[in-house]
C-alpha cells in the first residue's frame, strides 16, 4: 500500500495518518505482530488462554483484520459490515468486551515502535479514534448475536467417509438448531487441536434432519484438515462457530447461475444446486467442477446424479491432467477458467466462484471474460480463504 496516492483523494486526515502507518510496517508485519502478542501476554497474562498454541495463523489474520480496517476506515458501512462479522466471530474465543481496552493498548504500543517515521502525536490520536469505533463495532456485534444464538454449537460427527486418500466427507449433528443458508460457511474446530479453528463450506442445503456436511481435504501441516480426514471419527464431537459468508442465492430473480467449483470448492456449489431444487424455480444452472486429475473428482458421482435428477442442471467436469473418464465423455482437459472461457457468453447469469485462493483471481476475469458483470460474481473474499484449506 502507497503511503500516499491515489486512494488517499477525498479521504478523512485521520484516514491518512492510518494508512501512512500501515504502509511503513507492512513490510516487518511479522515483526510488528509478534512484539504486539509478546507484549499483550507479558502485561495480561490472563489473555493467554483465550489464544491457540501455535500464533502463525493468528498473526496473519490480525495484520490482515488491521489492513482491511485502514482500507475502509471511511467506509462506514463497508467497516461495519466487516468488524460485525469478526465481533460475532470473536465470541468462540471467549472474548469479552473489557479485553478490547488492552489489546488497543498493546497494538499502540507496537505500531509506535515500528512505524518510526510516520509516527506522531496526530497519528496516536487518529489510532486511538479508530481503534475505540472499531471495538465499539465489534462490541456492539457480539452483544446483539449473544442474545440470540450460542458462542458456538456442538456437532457429534454421525459419518465420514474417506472417498480418496486425502479427501473425506463428514456429516455432523449439532446439539442445537444450526440456521445457515446454502453457499454459506462455517468455522470449524476439533477436540485435538483447541482454540485453532478454520473455515469449511457446507456441503449441503439446510436438512429437515438438521445434519450438516463437509467436504475436507488434508494438506501438508494442516492441523485441522489431517485431523478431521485422518482422526475424525462417527462419536467424536466438533464445536462450529456462527455461519458466514455471502455467496448466496438471490431467489427474487429467475436468472441463471454459473457455477465453478475446484477441489473441495465444489461442496458449496453443491449447496447452490440444492437449494435452487428445494425453491422449485427452473432456472439453468451451468456447473464447472475442476479438479486436478481425474482421480481427484471425488463428488463425481453425486454432481451427475443431480444433473440426471435436474433438467436445468448442466455439469461440466474438468481436469488439469487428463484423460478424464470418471465423468464421462464430456470431461475437459485443462485449466478450469480456460474450460469456462469455451462457453457463454453468460450475459443474463450470476456467477459463483469457490476453490482455493488462486482459482478466485483467475476466476473472477475468466468470468468477466464471458460477459458476467463483475457486481453479479460472488465468492468468499480471499483473505478468509487463506486459512480455510488448513
Amino acid at each position: 500500500m502507497a503511503a500516499t496516492g491515489p486512494s488517499d483523494a477525498g479521504a478523512s486526515p485521520d484516514a491518512i495518518l492510518i494508512r501512512r502507518t500501515m504502509a511503513e510496517i507492512e513490510p516487518v508485519a511479522d515483526k510488528v505482530t509478534s512484539y504486539f502478542y509478546a507484549l499483550l501476554f507479558v502485561q495480561h497474562p490472563d489473555l493467554r488462554a483465550l489464544f491457540p498454541a501455535s500464533m502463525d495463523a493468528q498473526r496473519d489474520r490480525l495484520f490482515k483484520a488491521l489492513l482491511t480496517a485502514a482500507q475502509h476506515v471511511d467506509n462506514g458501512k463497508v467497516l461495519t459490515e466487516y468488524l460485525s462479522q469478526l465481533g460475532r466471530g470473536h465470541r468462540k474465543y471467549g472474548t469479552q468486551a473489557d479485553h478490547y481496552p488492552a489489546v488497543g493498548e498493546c497494538l499502540l504500543s507496537a505500531l509506535s515502535r515500528y512505524a518510526t517515521s510516520s509516527w506522531s502525536p496526530e497519528a496516536e490520536g487518529a489510532w486511538v479514534r479508530a481503534y475505540t469505533a472499531i471495538s465499539q463495532i465489534m462490541i456492539d456485534a457480539a452483544a446483539e448475536d449473544e442474545a440470540v444464538a450460542p458462542a458456538w454449537w456442538q456437532a457429534e460427527v454421525v459419518s465420514h467417509e474417506l472417498r480418496t486418500p486425502d479427501t473425506a466427507v463428514l456429516t455432523v449433528r449439532p446439539d442445537q438448531p444450526y440456521p445457515f443458508r446454502a453457499g454459506q460457511y462455517t468455522s470449524l474446530e476439533t477436540p485435538w487441536w483447541p482454540r485453532v479453528w478454520r473455515h469449511y463450506s457446507f456441503a449441503s442445503a439446510p436438512r429437515s434432519d438438521g445434519l450438516l456436511a463437509f467436504h475436507v481435504k488434508a494438506v501438508p501441516a494442516g492441523w485441522v484438515s489431517n485431523a478431521l480426514v485422518h482422526r475424525a471419527r462417527p462419536g467424536d464431537v466438533l464445536r462450529l462457530g456462527a455461519p458466514g459468508g455471502s455467496m448466496t442465492v438471490d431467489h427474487s430473480t429467475a436468472g441463471g447461475l454459473l457455477c465453478v467449483g475446484g477441489g473441495t470448492g465444489i461442496a458449496p456449489i453443491k449447496a447452490l444446486i440444492e437449494d435452487v431444487a428445494d425453491h422449485g424455480v427452473r432456472r439453468p444452472v451451468d456447473v464447472f467442477y475442476g479438479a486436478r486429475s481425474d482421480h481427484d473428482l471425488y463428488d463425481i458421482d453425486t454432481m451427475l446424479r443431480l444433473e440426471q435428477t435436474h433438467p436445468w442442471l448442466s455439469v461440466r467436469p474438468v481436469v488439469a491432467i487428463g484423460p478424464g473418464t470418471r465423468g464421462g465423455p464430456g470431461t475437459l482437459t485443462g485449466q478450469l477458467p480456460d474450460a469456462v472461457r469455451q462457453y457463454g457468453p453468460y450475459h443474463a447469469y450470476d456467477a459463483y466462484l469457490s476453490g482455493p485462493p488462486g482459482l478466485i483471481r483467475s476466476g473472477v476475469e475468466a468470468l468477466m471474460g464471458v460477459g458476467v458483470p463483475a457486481e453479479r460474481i460472488r465468492h468468499d473474499s480471499i483473505e478468509e480463504l487463506v486459512s480455510t484449506g488448513d
